[in-house]
């Protein structure tokens, strides 16, 4: 992928490039998630931000669990016994 300069404006604003936007799929108005680290800023798409969080679960969580079903039936049983 191209490189491009950008420049700060006065308000702390970045232009991200056409080019950019259109294979992000972004367009005026749209949410994006920044994340600063030692690395640098990077930028997410909302749904690029889930799918990463969702590849650091599968990391420690097997696939066919479901942690979601897990708390569910967790809460109905202490439900059950309260």
């Amino acid at each position: 992928m191209c490189k491009f300069k950008s420049k700060i404006g006065q308000s702390g604003r970045v232009v991200i490039p056409g080019e950019y936007r259109r294979k992000l799929g972004l367009r005026s108005g749209d949410e994006i998630i920044l994340h600063l680290d030692d690395e640098g800023l990077h930028l997410y798409t909302p749904s690029q931000a889930v799918a990463r969080a969702q590849a650091l679960v599968r990391r420690y969580v097997p696939g066919g669990r479901s942690l979601s079903d897990e708390l569910i039936s967790e809460r109905r049983e202490e439900a059950a016994r309260e």
